[in-house]
């Protein structure tokens, strides 16, 4: 796969310009999956902005964190750009970094945002050197940098990743969709690529005005982690299921924007429709953790497990026996992927990772978006599916080989570009 399938001119000249060894002939130049042959390919200097990073559990930080791992083994070099952390992270060593003071998001007192302080990003990003800045998170610290950037003329690349525009809807500021829109349009725009996670998150960036390059950089799944080997019947046990009972689980970020609230009514509604003993296992934690609660009411078939990662929350999947994922504003949303892995079969809209995952009554189940009626009466019929094991073992054959080589590569890919937009335009 040539880089980037550039013409041979601009390529021989962006091999020059990163200083490619001379015994290295500009045949050979291609991007190679294999980690231990990056020497083969250039290696650059990648500064990373972002406001969420490990070990804060969302999907962005998930993904950011495979991806910059797959960049670094293959040879490139991470300054992160990132507020000053309250837990250290222990599963990456950057290059380099640069803490920038942290305020708590209301409601969210567990994530961060990151005060714009311009000059101590600049003197970071003006030591490192970096071939391309890459904000990941649109913010104040991810306004700063794009100015410190610009001001340093260094390309700059930028991440798509929640639809908070969308989110307003849900929050009751109805009014903040226009504006948050414009910002997010404005702020793409001044970027040389955007990557997205999904065809329908790039379709949904031109639909609002982003006119540049936008280029899809998927997302993978760790299938040793996230396993059907990882059933527990002592789990099945403590949720007081056995061998017959149907466990419907959700996870995720317990938000209005999940829409949690209609997997919790639809689940006590149909409790008398459906053939087997039943019950939901809810895992996640977040600002809508009280009012769920409320609406469950107690009710002894619905368990919340809180925030759960690592082994904990692969086994929570795979001891599940359907997976129930009601959002209409994700990017992507990785969680249906992991569960895909975990041998579940998939309730979801369809758009995004589903969409691009689910087969539609062989995997899982996908719905029209919007659709809610449908989405209940699909609840129901998953519930009484004589079939649903062979259902799972599907879903998990589906995508046994779905990591994150490819996604990385897709992401090195975006970088090269934005890079040589900027050296030759």
């Amino acid at each position: 796969m040539a880089l980037l399938n550039l013409q041979a001119t601009q390529q021989k000249k962006l091999f020059e310009l990163l200083n490619i060894k001379k015994n290295t002939s500009f045949e050979d130049f291609i991007l190679l999956p294999d980690a231990d042959q990056h020497k083969r390919h250039p290696q650059l200097k990648i500064a990373i902005v972002t406001e969420t990073w490990s070990p804060e559990i969302n999907g962005v930080a998930n993904s950011l964190m495979n991806l910059c791992l797959g960049l670094q083994k293959r040879g490139h070099q991470i300054l992160l750009i990132r507020p000053q952390p309250k837990v250290k992270c222990k599963r990456f060593k950057p290059d380099a970094e640069c803490w920038v003071h942290a305020q708590a998001i209301p409601k969210y007192p567990t994530l961060q945002f990151g005060w714009p302080q311009f000059s101590k990003i600049s003197k970071a990003v003006e030591v490192f050197q970096p071939n391309v800045v890459h904000i990941v998170t649109e913010g104040p610290l991810g306004f700063a940098s794009l100015m410190v950037a610009k001001s340093q003329n260094i390309p700059v690349s930028s991440g798509f990743h929640s639809a908070f525009q969308e989110f307003s809807r849900y929050f009751e500021f109805p009014f903040l969709v226009k504006p948050i829109s414009k910002y997010l349009t404005w702020f793409h725009n001044k970027t040389d690529v955007t990557c997205v996670p999904s065809l329908d998150t790039q379709h949904a960036l031109k639909q609002m005005g982003v006119s540049g390059e936008l280029r899809v950089v998927g997302r993978g799944v760790d299938t040793q982690l996230f396993n059907p080997n990882k059933r527990s019947q002592l789990l099945r046990e403590q949720w007081a299921a056995n061998e017959h009972t149907r466990v419907l689980i959700s996870v995720g970020r317990l938000s209005p924007e999940k829409e949690v609230d209609l997997i919790i009514r639809t689940f006590v509604k149909i409790k008398g429709e459906v053939e087997h003993y039943t019950k939901l296992v809810i895992v996640g934690d977040g600002p809508d953790r009280v009012r769920l609660a409320a609406l469950a009411g107690h009710h002894p078939d619905i368990i919340f497990l809180g925030s759960l990662t690592g082994e904990d929350l692969a086994s929570a999947y795979a001891s599940a026996d359907v997976f129930i994922f009601p959002s209409q504003v994700e990017t992507f949303g990785n969680v249906a992927l992991e569960a895909l892995a975990s041998g579940l079969p998939v309730v979801a809209y369809d758009y995004a990772c589903a969409k691009l995952h689910v087969v539609n009554d062989e995997t899982g189940w996908l719905i029209p978006l919007g659709d809610v009626e449908m989405f209940e009466r699909a609840m129901t019929a998953t519930l009484n599916q004589p079939d649903l094991k062979i259902i799972g073992e599907k879903a998990h054959l589906a995508v046994a080989a779905t990591g994150w080589l490819k996604p990385v590569i897709d992401f090195e890919q975006a970088l090269f570009f934005a890079a040589h937009r900027t050296l030759f335009h």
